[in-house]
């Protein structure tokens, strides 16, 4: 009897052993509707075409690529950059505006929540949330990042 209940627990165990690593690669495949995909790299133009959006080149320079895109989603800023640093810099001086910002490697993509989490489903990458130490731009929500890049005060824009 003792040898019988040795015996099936050992069967239990072995079974249980087996079935674990089936479970944990039917949970991370490409399926479910959470799975988020590998982040994407590329030229500003390459991550535009992985989101079918045409983009309206704004800067083009050396240290930054900038464009504004518009899909079924919504319209957002996307920007590539030469550097990590460049990019983080941005992103910190960017985040004073508030907003959603999709953030991969040398590219981010600034817009409201939704179309953010929306990018995010082909693009992959991180997403952050800016402060919002804004308020008088909060009301309807549509246009809240209209005319203002995310790029800091050294934007090229003149007249202060």
């Amino acid at each position: 009897m003792r040898t019988e209940r040795t015996r099936l627990a050992l069967v239990t165990a072995a079974l249980v052993a087996l079935a674990l690593p089936a479970a944990a690669a039917c949970g991370a495949g490409g399926d479910e509707p959470d799975a988020v995909p590998k982040t994407a790299t590329g030229s500003l133009e390459e991550l535009a075409a992985k989101v079918t959006c045409k983009p309206n080149i704004q800067t083009d320079a050396k240290e930054i690529r900038q464009a504004n895109c518009e899909t079924k989603d919504g319209k957002y800023v996307l920007a590539t950059f030469a550097t990590d640093r460049g990019q983080r810099e941005w992103i910190n001086e960017a985040n004073d505006y508030g907003g959603a910002y999709l953030v991969g490697r040398k590219w981010v993509a600034v817009g409201e929540e939704k179309v953010v989490t929306a990018l995010r489903d082909r693009l992959g990458g991180a997403v952050e949330t800016g402060a919002s130490h804004h308020s008088e731009g909060t009301g309807g929500g549509e246009g809240d990042h209209s005319g203002h890049s995310g790029q800091p005060d050294d934007s090229g824009h003149h007249g202060s």
